[in-house]
């Protein structure tokens, strides 16, 4: 499950992403969801916003009553709208039969752009479009608070612009694949032709590619996240690390489910 992240940073639950097994990672975290307030989705490949209905409407079901801001790209309204239709006979029966509040209510959508989002409380996000074709509306986020910067990539090609924007972050959490395991990987889904190769050499980084721009950019660590493959028993730990250790010398962090960083 290698896409989806909670920031815990001045004081607020950042969810950032929402691929399948988020809720029940955030459970296992301690999360109580019943009061998730801050959501940002990146882009919209499934595997970053499949379960933010099914999160949102579990947090409901568990007592949720409180105002949600939820930021993503253009056409995130489209899925939220869809969800609560296909949700309605249930959401409305809970209405009229427990006295629960209107979900729909409770969500405020917002469309993401780039610059300053948030800057509020401490808190200040900031947005950049990075590179994922085919995708337009695909962003890195950047959130400060706390004396503390954690650059969240996104899906994204490699791209120098993202050195700039992760400057001197305390972390920078960027997707990675290793380029030698792809053809087995290729291979293995099956149901794609030659295009998934093309995709995944288009739009996405190395591990080597994301440590130069850690390295460029001065961050004190890298954690490695939505890892290209995640789950091929012939590519392990050491793989990753030689692939980041010639060119970032700061702390490595790769990814697996329910890691904790502590800033």
């Amino acid at each position: 499950m290698p896409t989806s992240s909670l920031l815990v940073l001045g004081g607020r639950h950042i969810v950032i992403d929402c691929g399948l097994g988020v809720t029940a990672a955030l459970v296992r975290q301690g999360i109580e969801l019943r009061g998730l307030k801050l959501i940002f989705i990146t882009h919209l490949h499934s595997d970053h916003y499949l379960e933010l209905g099914p999160m949102l409407h579990t947090a409901w079901t568990a007592g949720l009553k409180s105002p949600v801001d939820m930021y993503g790209p253009a056409g995130l309204g489209d899925y939220w709208q869809h969800f609560l239709e296909s949700m309605k006979a249930d959401i409305e029966l809970r209405i009229e039969d427990e006295g629960r509040p209107d979900l729909k209510g409770l969500v405020t959508l917002h469309a993401l752009d780039e610059g300053t989002v948030i800057e509020e409380q401490g808190l200040c996000v900031r947005c950049m479009r990075n590179i994922h074709p085919p995708l337009i509306d695909s962003f890195a986020l950047s959130f400060e608070a706390a004396d503390r910067k954690i650059v969240f990539s996104g899906d994204t090609a490699p791209m120098p612009a993202m050195a700039d924007f992760a400057k001197n972050a305390d972390l920078l959490v960027h997707e990675a694949m290793l380029e030698e395991a792809l053809p087995a990987l290729v291979a293995r889904v099956g149901n794609g032709d030659d295009r998934l190769m093309r995709h995944l050499k288009r739009s996405h980084s190395t591990a080597a590619q994301a440590a130069h721009i850690a390295n460029l950019a001065g961050a004190k660590a890298l954690a490695l996240n939505h890892l290209i493959p995640s789950d091929d028993p012939a590519w392990t730990a050491q793989h990753w690390l030689d692939a980041v250790k010639p060119h970032f010398g700061g702390t490595l962090h790769l990814g697996t489910d329910g890691l904790s960083i502590i800033l």
